[in-house]
């Protein structure tokens, strides 16, 4: 405790201080340095020797020599060319030392589950920008001794598999398993708890131990944070959350937009809080929201990640959300702001000029300040309409402020209709919405939100339909899939085959009405 105790005295003094920004200049001078390092730790390892780094190195421009000489993967050829590998117990393969620990994430779109190298030097990256998250938050106008409340963190179990060379897990249970020892008196549901591994077994016992704890942060994806806080306030039959937890004041969340949300979290306040969004990777740390008056996330530009941005068009991407090879790629003082990029990262993990898989735009070039929109595969554009992740989520949002409802999940398709095509709608919501009204709403809303959707809609979508279902039919789903609690997020488009299991359940969840 003394050494958090220090660092929140010390940043608590400083809290009229302007907020520490990189420019541009400075920001790009910064990526170059974490390149430098980055090469020159992994050098000596297979993937190094291979790519030539210490060429790299000697080069008058090292970005560029980067550039020329590695080639752009995404987790599949990262996987098969040299992952594998590291899985299989072998060192140095693309970064130094042998690899411990494994993320396991299938995103939101992938049927079988991915190995994401987590290395030491990842852990130390990750709990560096954690640090200046906490500091951060001293610019929320909260007296000293709200520092000291609990923090719920609501992720993947600690319990991780071992599997004879390796540990296997969510990023979230790795994390919470290397957590510093002056942390751990804050942190909750602690140790015992958080090394459940049964959703269920873990949900019960946060409930039954909620009354015990003075909680003042929570961290977690929406919708298991949203079903913790509903359980609970029915379990000891109150009113709202703060009936439990008069103290709780923020809420970190991240990996999904949480505009679809906020009004259902709202009816289980008793009073405003603050929404804190972070941008934490199973890849890296990559960007956190500085002010509480700006739902921005400024770029982490010194800390392990090396950023290209690949513009977000059909000259780099297929129809699928599938990168193209040699695409065009920038570094981050040759973006432009408001426009969609794919993230391309190298870490101190191993990953090299890897597809993140998700898309940003810059708010700010001038301090790298970004918004995520989506992700590469998370978009419609079957017939050239471009329907963004972002486009769908302002859409979900304008009809629940209008119609004063509460949706809790939804999920899109696209499908052929007679010779052409259209896309079906699949709404998760406890309030009563009249299909053809949602359909008429969200076909206006985006119509004027995407000019590319407006001029399809008039030659090739011929329809949109809309088919609204309970909420707890998608969690069910997410059960099924062995997705509940932890990073574990609905998908927000669905296609082919998994749009196709999709209709099944909903099939057979008809016939046993």
């Amino acid at each position: 405790m003394p050494i958090l105790g220090s660092i929140i005295k010390t940043a608590y003094e400083l809290r009229n201080y302007p907020i520490e920004k990189k420019s541009k200049k400075n920001s790009f001078k910064a990526q170059e340095k974490v390149l430098v390092k980055l090469l020159r730790k992994a050098q000596y390892t297979a993937f190094g020797e291979h790519y030539n780094f210490h060429e790299i190195l000697n080069s008058e421009c090292k970005i560029k020599s980067f550039k020329e000489k590695v080639p752009v993967f995404d987790y599949n050829s990262m996987f098969k060319k040299w992952w594998y590998r590291s899985l299989n117990g072998e060192s140095y393969v693309s970064w130094p030392g042998r690899v411990k620990y494994f993320a396991l994430t299938s995103g939101t779109s992938e049927a079988s589950s991915k190995h994401i190298p987590v290395t030491t030097d990842m852990l130390r990256a990750i709990k560096r920008t954690s640090i200046r998250q906490l500091v951060s938050m001293v610019r929320y106008d909260f007296p000293l001794d709200f520092y000291h409340k609990g923090i719920l963190m609501i992720g993947g179990s600690t319990h991780l598999n071992y599997n004879g060379t390796y540990y296997e897990g969510d990023l979230s249970g790795i994390s919470a398993g290397n957590i510093p020892f002056w942390f751990q008196h804050f942190y909750k549901p602690g140790k015992r708890i958080s090394k459940e591994r049964d959703w269920q077994t873990k949900l019960d016992e946060i409930i039954k131990n909620a009354k015990n704890w003075d909680i003042g942060v929570i961290v977690g994806v929406p919708a298991w944070i949203q079903i913790i806080m509903e359980k609970i306030i029915e379990y000891y039959n109150v009113d709202t959350i703060h009936d439990i937890w008069p103290n709780l004041s923020v809420y970190v969340h991240s990996g999904v937009s949480f505009d679809p949300y906020k009004k259902s979290f709202e009816k289980l306040l008793a009073r405003p809080i603050y929404y804190n969004e972070s941008y934490l990777a199973s890849e890296g740390f990559i960007a956190l929201q500085m002010q509480p008056e700006k739902r921005v996330m400024q770029m982490i530009v010194d800390n392990g990640l090396f950023y290209e941005f690949v513009p977000f068009n059909d000259d780099n991407f297929d129809t699928e959300g599938n990168i193209l090879s040699n695409p065009e790629t920038l570094t981050i003082d040759e973006i432009e702001e408001n426009k969609e990029y794919a993230l391309l990262l190298s870490n101190c993990a191993g990953a090299w000029r890897y597809l993140l898989g998700d898309t940003i735009k810059f708010v700010s070039k001038e301090y790298h300040e970004i918004v995520i929109t989506g992700r590469t595969k998370h978009f419609l554009s079957i017939c050239g309409e471009h329907l963004s992740q972002e486009n769908m989520n302002r859409a979900i949002k304008m009809l629940q402020d209008e119609l004063n409802v509460e949706i809790s999940e939804f999920t899109v398709g696209g499908i052929r209709y007679d010779s052409m095509f259209a896309h079906k709608w699949f709404i998760g919501t406890n309030d009563k919405i009249d299909p053809d009204v949602a359909q008429n709403k969200i076909d206006g809303y985006l119509k004027t939100l995407n000019d590319d959707y407006r001029v399809e809609r008039l030659e090739a979508v011929k329809e949109v339909f809309v088919e609204v279902y309970p909420s707890e039919v998608f969690y069910n789903w997410m059960k099924e899939h062995g997705k509940v609690g932890g990073a574990n997020k609905f998908p927000r488009v669905l296609k082919k085959e998994k749009l196709a299991e999709w209709e099944e359940y909903l099939k057979k969840y008809k016939e046993k009405k």
